[in-house]
């Protein structure tokens, strides 16, 4: 499988999906599940992920949704076993604190396997109890989402599905580290303070100045997705968008933004430079920096099975 167009070689093409109400919220508060996707969307979303070669969640998702992360269509299926790939993509994750039950449905045996990337001090323990479950890769904090990415390229992804939470996907847009975006607008609003949301304050690469280029406006049923392209080589549009008392100033800042950093090695540091530090999407804890999961790997490779 060949890297995507405009993916910097460091890293997979990152497609970040996720599904909201019109006021913003991923979910609404309290123990039970919000469904914000009909079936239409849902099937676009397996679709998606069976052009995948790993799915990425957070710890806090694996916790609260038990997600399984796997391909429904059996002929989606059977078409990856036809290209020689797994049945199902790699599910992985990322863990400070080492808080995950190894009864989760994330780690239930199918396709590629399940990886966890999990912060030094707790990854012996954490792969002891999970055994043959899933690999577990320790990271020494503090580590950016851009090694990460790094290592999961090493290991043979190449395109990487990004489906929450919360936490998890805005640092992968702050630290721009995203190359699409598919974002699925409910018909309703959840209106819940509390209620985790979309984004939410950081410092977005793609600001009024650079904006991100509307790919496609679909309907699927009552649901309205939104796709949009992020990476180096989407249309610049920044006078398009900036307020007309600044377009002056904004154009001009634009043409002096230096490129930004998506992934160059720094020989002297520990990971790669442009990954912002990313929670581990444990609220409970303090987070690996940087921010879902793989099955059924192979003991005897240094990776995921399916990988070139």
């Amino acid at each position: 499988m060949q890297t995507e167009p405009g993916a910097p070689p460091q890293r997979p093409y990152v497609l970040l999906s996720c599904a909201m109400s019109i006021d913003g919220c991923l979910d609404a508060p309290g123990p039970h599940r919000l469904i914000l996707s009909g079936d239409a969307d849902l099937d676009r979303v397996d679709e998606e992920r069976a052009a995948a070669d790993a799915i990425m969640v957070g710890a806090a998702t694996i916790r609260r949704d038990n997600p399984r992360l796997l391909i429904r269509s059996a002929a989606r299926r059977a078409a990856r076993i036809a290209r020689d790939l797994p049945e199902h993509p790699a599910r992985v994750t990322l863990t400070v604190s080492g808080d995950l039950d190894p009864r989760a449905r994330f780690f239930a045996p199918a396709g590629a396997g399940a990886v966890v990337y999990c912060a030094a001090p707790e990854a012996p323990k954490l792969q002891f109890r999970l055994n043959e479950l899933a690999q577990v890769i320790p990271v020494p904090p503090p580590v950016g989402l851009g090694v990460i990415l790094a290592d999961l390229s090493r290991r043979g992804v190449h395109r990487l599905l990004v489906e929450g939470g919360a936490l998890l996907g805005r640092e992968f847009l702050a630290a721009g580290l995203v190359d699409e975006l598919a974002l699925a607008i409910a018909p309703f609003f959840v209106g819940a303070a509390a209620a985790p949301r979309f984004a939410g304050p950081a410092v977005y690469p793609h600001d009024p100045g650079r904006p991100m280029h509307l790919a496609e406006v679909r309907q699927l049923d009552e649901v309205v997705l939104l796709r949009y392209l992020l990476g180096e080589d989407a249309p610049a549009r920044g006078e398009t968008w900036a307020r007309p008392d600044r377009g002056d100033r904004a154009t001009e800042a634009e043409g002096a933004r230096e490129p930004r950093d998506r992934g160059d090695r720094d020989p002297g540091a520990a990971g790669i430079r442009g990954g912002s530090a990313a929670e581990d999407w444990d609220p409970e804890a303090g987070g690996i920096r940087g921010g879902p999961a793989a099955e059924d790997r192979d003991p005897g490779a240094d990776g995921i099975r399916g990988g070139p």
